[in-house]
């Protein structure tokens, strides 16, 4: 069986895209492969969400921070655009595969002690992991699905 591709996309490519891409390429790598990228990259992956990401025994230390350009003749079956504000954080994707939209808030921008904002990162991962899962297994299914009903707003 061949895989299926998704990229996901955000602004700095830190934390929600790079989670998403090791969510999904550890828990479901034998039908899905992951990549992410941003308009705007940071250029290091965000030591919280390799903090968080370790908690599940994921190591995304070694992923880097990536411009959207280097995957624009990349085919992908499906593009999940993972800023809060579709209108003001996120990429356009001009490229081939489908499309959708899941807001999650930035949790680079969460304040307060290390603790505070670890608790930030790890909601964001676990929303991140229910919804793109939920989604995913419903693309890989041939079913069509309402995202916004996956994606929970209030992390």
């Amino acid at each position: 069986m061949n895989k299926k591709r998704v990229l996901f996309l955000c602004t700095g490519n830190s934390a929600r895209s790079q989670m998403a891409e090791g969510l999904v390429n550890h828990f479901l790598s034998d039908r899905w492969e992951a990549f992410s990228a941003g308009t705007a990259p940071t250029g290091y992956v965000h030591p919280l969400a390799v903090k968080a990401m370790a908690e599940l025994g994921i190591d995304i230390s070694a992923q880097r921070s990536k411009l959207v350009d280097e995957f624009r003749n990349a085919a992908f079956d499906v593009v999940i655009t993972v800023c809060d504000n579709a209108a003001q954080n996120c990429p356009l994707w001009l490229g081939a595969g489908r499309v959708t939209h899941m807001g999650f808030p930035d949790p680079a921008a969460a304040t307060g002690s290390e603790a505070e904002r670890l608790e930030v990162f790890r909601r964001v991962r676990d929303g991140l992991r229910q919804a793109v899962f939920r989604y995913l297994s419903a693309e890989t299914a041939g079913t069509e699905m309402e995202v916004g009903l996956y994606a929970p707003r209030n992390l």
